[in-house]
């Protein structure tokens, strides 16, 4: 299945955007679509979960792949949905993506948003750490 990519580079290490985009109570802050997340175990292949939209629906899910501070995937309601990707530059600037579905190409203007929120919490958090 072909997977169209956005990316941005962010002024953060790549440990902190992937622990943006590992945690579940910070998908809210970044995610424009989602009000809440919730798993059923550890963050790891397998694992399911529900999501809520910001329109209330709640979604399950399930990690799909992961490889540990690179990249994770997910289907939700059973259909393949974003890829997630971090790549150190330096260490402390990182290049961070989020890959699509083809079929779901409009949904890469949501993504960029994302990628916006994601850089701003990023850098902000390192100032005031």
């Amino acid at each position: 299945m072909k997977t169209l990519w956005v990316h941005r580079e962010v002024d953060a290490p790549a440990e902190a955007v992937w622990a943006l985009l590992t945690n579940l109570d910070r998908w809210p802050t970044w995610g424009p679509t989602i009000r809440h997340a919730e798993l059923d175990g550890l963050f790891e292949v397998g694992t399911t979960g529900t999501v809520t939209t910001l329109l209330g629906v709640r979604l399950p899910f399930e990690i799909t792949a992961h490889d540990e501070g690179v990249r994770w995937t997910w289907t939700v309601a059973g259909v393949p949905a974003t890829d997630h990707a971090v790549e150190a530059l330096t260490p402390d600037r990182s290049r961070v993506g989020f890959g699509v579905p083809f079929a779901a190409a409009p949904y890469l203007v949501v993504c960029r948003v994302a990628l916006s929120r994601l850089e701003s919490i990023a850098t902000s958090e390192l100032v005031a750490a």
